[in-house]
């Protein structure tokens, strides 16, 4: 049970006559997932672990990522049972998945939502599709859904105050008790100026920017390397290995969804002297962090080779 108290998942292979082995396998937890889990805790939101593995590998998991409560060994319908519980206490839920396993328990939930390298039967049984398979996405997700309903509820108070004071007055109730009345040129600007400013105010979540609240998380921001603390980090992660690392930024043309993006990760990866590969499909670059010295032509087949076009290496 050692390899199952080091989070990985162990299977036993034997025959008649016995035991003939044991292969243990693990997922990999990625960098921002620790980060997204404090993010959602400094919003309030209870975070829950749902997984298949036995109750030690779950438990090794947990401690990891310093989840309040995980629930282990459950079946797909065991998925979507614990989620309606949950429901029947009163409370919403948010389910993130990516398996054929999960697609139960992301149609049962109030909103669910689904990794974009994930299956096709998780994506479809899912509201929300986070294309760069980036938990962090998920807190951007609730963020910019919060933002949006003040903004809905913004509008209709000045909506409501706009007619409540324009239309009566607009009709005249007010002139036998105050003598007010209201000019059909002054009301028709009255209304385009309510117009106006409610649009307006929509369309300030095009300058939505997610808030990142848990300040003692370690965020890796694997798309904004101008950040000065990220500068910061990388400087010390070179500091670190006697400056030997590197940092090279492709940019690639033809990515579309996850899984493009799984694919050119994994070939850059696959590459002798490449420590990481991130990419960001947004801004279609890729950030390759060397361990030494690579040709810029080896990176550039790695990824035509993978169905992709390099048009730029900085």
């Amino acid at each position: 049970m050692k390899f199952a108290e080091q989070g990985k998942t162990p299977l036993y292979f034997a025959d008649e006559d016995g035991v003939l082995g044991i292969i243990s396998v693990a997922d990999i937890v990625k960098p921002t997932s620790e980060a997204a889990i404090k993010e959602f805790e400094a919003m309030g939101i209870e975070v829950v672990m749902l997984t298949g593995d036995n109750k030690k590998t779950a438990e090794a998991i947990r401690k990891q990522l310093n989840i309040s409560r995980a629930v282990a060994e459950v079946l797909p319908q065991d998925k979507e049972r614990e989620i309606r519980k949950i429901q029947e206490q009163g409370r919403k839920v948010a389910m993130i998945g990516d398996g054929i396993n999960d697609a139960p328990a992301l149609a049962r939930a109030d909103v669910g939502i689904a990794i974009g390298a994930g299956t096709d039967v998780a994506i479809e049984s899912a509201d929300i599709v986070l294309i760069r398979s980036d938990l962090l996405d998920a807190v951007t997700a609730v963020q910019l859904s919060k933002a949006t309903l003040k903004n809905i509820k913004q509008n209709l108070f000045w909506a409501f105050i706009y007619n409540s004071i324009g239309i009566p007055l607009a009709a005249g109730v007010f002139f036998g008790i105050l003598g007010w009345k209201l000019n059909p040129m002054f009301a028709g600007a009255a209304m385009s100026l309510s117009s106006v400013s409610v649009v307006s105010n929509a369309l300030r979540l095009k300058f939505f920017k997610p808030v990142r609240m848990a300040k003692e998380a370690l965020i890796v921001y694997s798309n904004e390397t101008d950040i000065p603390a990220n500068k910061e980090r990388l400087t010390k992660n070179n500091n670190k290995n006697g400056g030997n690392e590197m940092n090279k930024v492709l940019t690639v043309e033809g990515m579309s969804c996850g899984h493009c993006k799984a694919a050119v990760e994994k070939a850059l990866k696959a590459v002798d002297g490449v420590k990481n590969a991130v990419v960001d499909l947004e801004k279609k670059s890729a950030n390759v962090t060397l361990n030494k010295e690579v040709n810029t032509d080896i990176l550039t087949k790695a990824v035509t080779d993978a169905g992709y076009e390099v048009t730029n290496i900085e």
